[in-house]
């Protein structure tokens, strides 16, 4: 039997098993290479003058090399553990060790460079894609040509050259230090099986459940209890952190087989042959990858998160950008106010004006707020209900406008009762009769609290009693534009970017397109970030899959010669995948809604949505793998017999 024979034949042995594995590695370096095109790409020269792109794209590069580089090394140590019986065999037949060596080296380079010629070429072609997802994204309007790189080309290699590299580093060392005894018996101790559930692990059960129980608890308490400042804020994040993850591998160290041993204790021990095939098989295996699992799932989550977050805030950014600017254009000066509305007379562009001139007074809000601020006065802004549109009060009664989503969870305030307005040498009670989210002036005054809204009487009264350091004299006038027809507010910007006007000046269309360009870009990056990793890891967990197949493939054997037929099997293994698949995946979503959840309100003014999105998206893409699992498992269950 010549080498070459024997290197081809097993080359289209593991093209027929590891065909997944040859896909992820294709993805991952048609996605690398598309990303450091972009980097190279001159289209990018517009985003990257506006939003950086370019520096984020290539620190997102390092990211997608540190996951596809764990992936491939842990799927090789999963590959050259399965095929240790047939090292010893080629051992036995008296092949050196770097004979061997030579062979499994040969084999993974025409497997590995072919895998990479294959991604750069499927790459190049999608590298015009991948820009106009991108610019379709950040709104950017600009023309894209397929465009190829060189310099793209050799850092992908050089990357890819390297990865291979250590990848023949960890096979020489495995077969130099195994010997042909060894060989034989690493598939089957490389699963620690555990056959007895002990008091122990029940107690490690319950505490894992308690840790994720306890860290989802302080999160809903983040933003929403006491007054924290920056250091309390980390040391508690850090907790939670800590919390979920250990909580996270306790789980799947001990709570799964707590909680399945529980399901099987209730049936007395008489279970089906479904339940026989899932359920004992989740509870014997999953103590033993507690810690992949662990970090499958915390990095899941921690993608899930990012892109909602990031979705959250693209989502929100026009509904955003009303709610902090009341009108179209906002000015702190009136010449720069008369310079822009001359220009849109000009233009013919018809408007109407809104001039507010704020003052700033202490209000003592205890009796309507939490009772950890009860102490504390606001210092707030205060406008006269003559200033508003749509609000009419009686002397007496206050509105608290801008009281948004971030505001409402850094401060607690009821919708009605007492307050008093404290001037310099008097006070005034007033009642508050509601509050609404609806702003009245852009953050540039009011500091992060909400708007006073009272009676044209009392705020002269007000204004008569000032406290003199309490005031911000460049803060004393707001001048809104609003553009009458909504068809023309894009030509009132071009006139806006024309005059280049600078802060203290707004407007509402270039904050919507800040916040959609940074975020849009952020979620760009997290969302191919974490559509490689979705891969990888589901690849791993089928690898895995594949590995638990082929030992249990003597079992499946009997059962079929016990009578059982394929369907009946299918059934328990169909059950076991949806465990083995669903758990990671229902835990990693769990994470991610309590941490998005516990702080979504400084992204935007949209939860559910967004957050659904993302979530039926990756448990879409996510069960593919778990799918090719059940059908790799009937392959084996057929060939069983």
């Amino acid at each position: 039997m010549s080498l070459n024979y024997i290197i081809f034949r097993n080359l289209r042995k593991n093209l027929k098993n590891y065909y997944l594995y040859v896909f992820a590695l294709v993805f991952s370096v048609a996605l690398y290479f598309s990303f450091v095109t972009l980097q190279y790409d001159p289209s990018m020269d517009e985003v990257a003058a506006s939003t950086k792109g370019a520096a984020a794209i290539g620190a997102s590069s390092v990211l997608l090399i540190v996951i596809v580089g764990i992936f491939l090394l842990y799927a090789n140590t999963i590959f050259i553990k399965r095929r240790s019986k047939e090292i010893g065999l080629f051992q036995l037949i008296g092949l050196t060790k770097g004979r061997i060596f030579g062979i499994l080296s040969a084999e993974n380079s025409i497997l590995y460079f072919g895998s990479m010629a294959i991604g750069v070429l499927i790459g190049f072609l999608a590298s015009k894609l991948v820009l106009m997802i991108l610019f379709k994204i950040l709104g950017v309007d600009a023309i894209t040509r397929l465009y190829f790189s060189p310099m793209a080309l050799m850092q992908t290699v050089i990357v890819f050259t390297i990865m291979y590299l250590l990848i023949m580093l960890m096979n020489y060392t495995f077969i130099k230090r195994q010997s042909i005894l060894s060989l034989f018996r690493v598939s089957a101790t490389s699963e620690q099986q555990v056959q007895k559930m002990s008091f122990g692990q029940m107690i490690i059960g319950v505490l894992g459940i308690a840790l994720i129980v306890y860290g989802y608890f302080m999160s809903a308490r983040l933003f929403s209890g006491e007054a924290m400042d920056m250091q309390q804020l980390m040391y508690t994040m850090i907790l939670i952190l800590f919390s979920v993850i250990l909580g996270t591998y306790l789980f799947y160290k001990g709570s799964v087989s707590f909680i399945f041993n529980l399901i099987r204790k209730s049936k007395n021990g008489y279970l089906t042959i479904h339940e026989v095939l899932s359920l004992s098989s989740i509870m014997f295996r999953m103590k033993s990858n507690a810690l992949l699992l662990t970090i499958i799932t915390t990095v899941s989550a921690l993608a899930i998160g990012m892109l909602s977050l990031s979705y959250i805030s693209y989502y929100s950014a026009e509904a955003q950008a009303k709610e902090s600017l009341p009108e179209d254009f906002s000015f702190a000066q009136v010449d720069m106010k008369n310079r822009f509305v001359a220009e849109l007379d000009h233009k013919q562009i018809p408007y109407e004006e809104n001039h507010r001139e704020p003052i700033y007074i202490e209000i003592d809000a205890q009796e309507v707020m939490d009772e950890s601020m009860a102490d504390q006065y606001l210092l707030s802004s205060v406008v006269s209900d003559n200033m508003v549109d749509n609000i009419v009060l009686k002397p007496g009664e206050v509105v608290f406008m801008g009281y948004g989503n971030a505001i409402q969870q850094l401060i607690t305030i009821q919708e009605k009762g007492p307050i008093v307005l404290h001037g310099l040498k008097r006070t005034l009670d007033q009642h508050l009769i509601g509050t609404t989210k609806q702003g009245v002036l852009p953050a540039y005054y009011t500091g992060g609290t909400p708007v006073a809204v009272v009676h044209e009487t009392v705020y002269q009264q007000l204004r008569q009693d000032l406290d003199p350091e309490l005031q911000k004299p460049e803060r004393a006038d707001y001048y809104g534009v609003r553009i009458k027809n909504e068809g023309q507010a894009e030509d009132a910007y071009a006139v806006y970017k024309e005059q280049q006007l600078e802060a203290p000046s707004f407007s509402q269309i270039e904050f919507r397109n800040n916040q959609r360009n940074t975020m849009g870009l952020i979620m760009f990056i997290v969302g191919f970030l974490g559509l490689t990793f979705l891969i990888t890891s589901g690849c791993i967990l089928y690898f895995k899959q594949m590995n638990e197949s082929e030992e249990e493939k003597g079992n499946y054997t009997i059962l079929r010669k016990l009578g059982f037929t394929q369907s009946n099997l299918l059934r328990g293994i169909q059950i076991k995948q949806l465990f083995n698949f669903g758990i990671p995946l229902v835990v990693g979503l769990s994470h991610s809604y309590f941490a998005v959840k516990s702080g979504w309100f400084f992204f935007g003014t949209e939860l559910a949505t967004p957050t659904v999105i993302v979530m039926i998206v990756y448990t879409l893409l996510y069960s593919i793998f778990g799918l090719l699992s059940v059908w790799y498992y009937k392959r084996v269950i057929k060939e069983a017999l």
